[in-house]
């Protein structure tokens, strides 16, 4: 079997899919031979889409730049049906009055800047600047009326609080107050030519991520300790935060995240309709 070299998004709400990953391949004697790379969304795009990585979760926005050159693998996302818990906008001003003001946006993450983009447009009809920070940053800057983080940086701060904010906004639930739809913030992709020339691979790749994420969704008290010893943060806090996560990736998911590409397209973040090219699966437009 080739190397698969397999990206692993540094954040809790990935530990249910790749905490019994080698469990899982040892169980159902799959001969996969797997290196993983861990790092935050920004950096594992990166790494695929310039070769490095092989197969990795990635922002749905730079699949929708991407869409030609990789497969979606099957039943498998990072998204909520309302609030999602971890991607957050902090403000000292209520969002209605953040019009020509600065609002910081994180690094981490292409698609949660993209959705706040177009909440800002099509939604609450302000206009704002923005300026880039570390994603690690724990309080507004000086220069910004509003700060959006994702992933473990937001959950810490949305539950110790944040200096200088007021109002805080979860943008899973104000997309779903805008659209009535779920939003999906990660998809697992393939590089297209890998998976061409190493099907058996990725078919038994697409079978333990499916096996390890039930497995981690049936034993969550498990996947709880890993996140209490990263974080520090109250078990009933992570598990009501696990539990707000949904991992598949049905034609109903799809069709949400079409919805969310065809705002993308009209507020100019891609330039083309996108076809959602699932492996082993129909193309979905």
């Amino acid at each position: 079997m080739p190397l698969i070299r397999l990206g692993q998004v540094d954040y809790i709400n990935c530990i249910p899919v790749y905490n019994f990953l080698s469990e899982c391949i040892e169980e159902n004697q799959f001969s996969l031979n797997v290196q993983l790379t861990k790092g935050v969304p920004s950096q594992l795009n990166s790494k695929f889409l310039s070769g490095e990585l092989d197969v990795t979760p990635l922002s749905s926005i730079e699949y929708a730049h991407n869409c030609d050159e990789c497969y979606i693998l099957p039943d498998i996302s990072i998204s909520s049906d309302g609030k999602v818990g971890s991607i957050f906008l902090f403000s000292r001003v209520p969002v209605t009055e953040l019009d020509g003001k600065t609002v910081a946006v994180t690094s981490a993450s292409a698609t949660s800047t993209v959705l706040l983009k177009i909440l800002f447009e099509h939604y609450y009809h302000v206009k704002v600047k923005y300026m880039s920070v570390n994603f690690n940053l724990q309080h507004i800057p000086p220069a910004a009326e509003a700060l959006l983080l994702i992933g473990d940086d937001a959950m810490q701060a949305y539950y110790k609080g944040i200096d200088g904010s007021k109002y805080v906004l979860d943008l899973g639930e104000v997309w779903k107050h805008f659209t009535g739809a779920k939003m999906i913030y990660a998809l697992w992709v393939v590089r297209k030519d890998f998976a061409d020339n190493n099907e058996i691979a990725v078919e038994l790749l697409s079978k333990a991520l499916l096996c390890s994420k039930l497995k981690g969704l049936n034993q969550l008290d498990a996947v709880i300790e890993i996140a209490k010893q990263r974080t520090a943060l109250p078990k009933s806090y992570l598990r009501e935060y696990i539990k707000t996560l949904n991992y598949s990736f049905n034609d109903e998911y799809q069709n949400s995240l079409l919805l969310f590409y065809d705002y993308a397209y009209k507020s100019g973040f891609i330039d083309k309709r996108v076809k959602l090219n699932i492996w082993r699966g129909k193309c979905a437009d």
